[in-house]
């Protein structure tokens, strides 16, 4: 065949596979055998090996995997990823519904869908093409997945048709089959690997493996529930899945229009009863209202929609009995009893340990040595003790447990301060678990990011009395690393050795000379100040800019800064009162670590437009519509997709769709040109 006929070949094969996955996949209506279908992709595999000059990333032979990847890098998400808020009562899903007539004095109908029980991601679309998939992150940006998602057949690379907008992002759930994790764990055992908990945990853990070819094997799905973008073919959510399903996206069948509130109910009810027949997991449903111009009135808060909710499914309940109990040191010092209890099978897992939160719990459950105790499962992810079956006890005399006064690690008397549920270790700078506990917070991603020094390597160091505090990172040479290991028996007996070998020495020195470039923010955060988390971080650095203008701050300038209250504010100061803690900062600076804001690009330049939100609509003169959104959060501002009464302008270019200033003229949202905005942020 000449060149020609050789890319008519390929285009054909293609067509004819992706018409087959499309059917097979997610219409569940296979027309080839799989012997049949494995033929058509071997030729086309064997066509592009030959003539590689007609390579394409959209090809379906690019769903066996093989590519590599290294670091997931981050990718902002177009519209924030938010979550729902959930409840577990039929009261509240009515709280729920009387919000909403309150708010929108029209009819309206739900839209009522499983809530799959996997990890959620965002795929983007330009010209029917994917372009990237992105998980959800913090919900402002996520990690690109685009190369393991490619695995996924039930996915489509190029869309069917042509009636799609331009551009336009799809959410969905990815999740594993009850049948490929049967099948997967039964792999790992004979590979005396331990098995996965749950479904769940194991497409959390596959999506993220570095190599697709592993990723491809492991059996994932995804369905998919939610379109964003302009132009979409309809003002409805239910009528644009059906239209997405034509497009070849797999979208549940199990998803009903309800008119009423009493058909919601039945939803919940009916499939409370029957998720044990699925061929996967779901956790609940999801209510939604069906019409975008109304679910645009509703809005937003600043973690979720107004115009959705998530149903949970109760949970199930076992009983066992317990049969010690352990008390654990975290970073911070607190104190958690945690049980230990005879293996009982609950929702789909073998639990032998749960949680009893603190000493209020224990004296709530009156809970005594060998009793039997109910337990479930928390949201169906962390088993919890609810309650105890006081005509179990074993004993007539048995004795009550009570909460221990001294630390189990270093022996420090408890304290407990005024108006906390918990116990604390003061002994913050001596007691081991504290200390493995701030350094391994230190390394973690979202702080310094030393990924090499994961997987156990800091309790090998610090047992090997290497580090006694994060600082002594940066002490580290490759002599003293090399060589060292230790072995550690796993749940089946095996054994298994982690040791120092060259490579990995070198990657650690590596990631801990790296981190020294990591930004304020995330250096203030990384230090672990309590109460101090990410955002909280953030905020601090950019309100004072400097360490040591954070440690001379009085209580009513931390006040100043946004969101942050007396509780937190008595934190920074009391952790800057400590000269220990201003000692560890000062041998940081040394280490060459970031204390300062620097201004970089992408970096937020003033507040200008502190809690101010922004609908961005039309063509502008000097700038593109990305960099203007860009300058409203470099001020400090918000950009939001649609508009509602809550939204604070709508800043508009030329060719603005009219549907839009039509409705910010109805919600008496101001309207602003780009001289105007370009005047607010001077």
């Amino acid at each position: 065949m000449n060149k020609e006929d050789v890319k008519n070949k390929i285009i054909h094969l293609r067509k004819i596979i992706n018409e087959h996955n499309y059917c097979y996949y997610v219409l569940n209506k296979p027309i080839i055998s799989d012997y049949e279908f494995d033929i058509l992709l071997q030729e086309l595999i064997e066509y592009e090996k030959n003539y590689p000059e007609f390579y394409d990333s959209f090809s379906p032979s690019q769903r066996v995997g093989g590519e590599i990847t290294k670091n997931f890098n981050q990718i902002k998400h177009t519209y924030p990823m938010l979550s729902l808020g959930n409840t577990y009562s039929y009261e509240d899903i009515k709280d729920f519904d009387d919000r909403i007539k309150k708010t929108l004095f029209e009819d309206y109908e739900y839209v009522c869908e499983l809530k799959f029980d996997g990890l959620s991601v965002g795929l983007t679309y330009v010209n029917g093409k994917l372009k990237h998939a992105v998980t959800r992150g913090d919900g402002e940006q996520g990690d690109d997945i685009t190369t393991n998602i490619k695995t996924i057949k039930s996915i489509p690379l190029q869309l069917n048709g042509n009636d799609y907008p331009a551009e336009f992002e799809i959410r969905g759930e990815i999740f594993m089959p009850h049948s490929s994790f049967i099948r997967l764990n039964k792999e790992r055992e004979e590979n005396d690997e331990l098995p996965f908990a749950n479904p769940r945990n194991a497409a959390s853990g596959s999506i993220k493996m570095q190599d697709s070819k592993e990723v491809a094997n492991r059996g994932l799905d995804c369905f998919f529930y939610h379109i964003i973008g302009e132009n979409l073919p309809y003002s409805s959510h239910y009528e644009n899945l059906k239209k997405a399903k034509l497009w070849g996206f797999k979208i549940s069948d199990y998803i009903v229009k309800c008119s009423t509130i009493e058909h919601v109910y039945d939803f919940i009810s009916s499939w409370e009863k029957e998720r044990s027949i699925l061929p996967f997991d779901i956790d609940g449903a999801v209510i939604k209202i069906n019409s975008y111009a109304q679910q645009n009135i509703l809005g937003f808060t600043s973690k979720s929609p107004r115009w959705a909710i998530a149903y949970k499914f109760k949970a199930e309940n076992v009983s066992t009995q317990l049969i010690s109990i352990d008390f654990q040191v975290g970073r911070t010092g607190a104190i958690t009893p945690v049980a230990n209890l005879e293996p009982v099978q609950l929702a789909g897992t073998v639990v032998k340990r749960a949680t009893l939160h603190n000493a209020d719990q224990i004296e709530k459950l009156n809970l005594h040595h060998h009793d039997f105790v109910f337990v479930e499962k928390g949201g169906d992810i962390i088993p919890k003790i609810t309650g105890v079956d006081e005509s179990k006890r074993v004993f007539d005399n048995a004795k009550k447990i009570t909460f221990i006064s001294h630390c189990p690690e270093c022996g420090s008397i408890l304290i407990r301060n005024e108006g906390e549920s918990n116990h604390y270790c003061p002994n913050d700078m001596g007691c081991p678990p504290q200390i493995k506990g701030k350094i391994e917070h230190f390394i973690s991603r979202k702080a310094m990011n030393i990924e090499s020094l994961g997987e156990g390597k800091i309790e090998i160091l610090f047992n090997n009395n290497l580090i006694n505090n994060i600082t002594d990172l940066y002490d580290l040479s490759f002599d003293q690393l090399l060589g060292i290991e230790k072995e550690y028996t796993l749940e089946n007996n095996k054994k298994r050795i982690v040791k120092f070998k060259e490579k990995t020495v070198q990657n650690i020195l590596k990631g801990i000379e790296e981190s020294r470039n990591v930004p304020f923010e995330r250096v203030l955060y990384a230090i672990g100040i309590r109460y101090v988390g990410e955002t909280v971080a953030k905020k601090l650095a950019l309100y004072f800019k400097d360490i040591s203008h954070l440690e001379e701050a009085a209580l009513e300038d931390l006040l100043q800064v946004d969101e942050i209250g007396d509780k937190i504010a008595n934190s920074i100061m009391s952790f800057f009162s400590n000269k220990k803690n201003i000692e560890l900062i000062e041998k940081l600076k040394e280490k060459g670590l970031q204390f300062k804001m620097i201004e970089v690009e992408g970096m937020i330049v003033s507040n200008k437009l502190n809690g101010k939100s922004f609908v961005v609509s039309g063509v502008f003169s000097n700038f593109s519509r990305e960099q203007i959104k860009t300058f409203i959060e470099k001020n400090g501002g918000k950009n939001i997709s649609s508009l509602s009464a809550k939204t604070d302008y709508l800043l508009a270019g030329e060719k603005m769709g009219p549907e839009k200033k039509k409705k910010a003229e109805t919600l008496k949202i101001p309207i602003i040109s780009e001289n105007e905005f370009l005047k607010m942020i001077e």
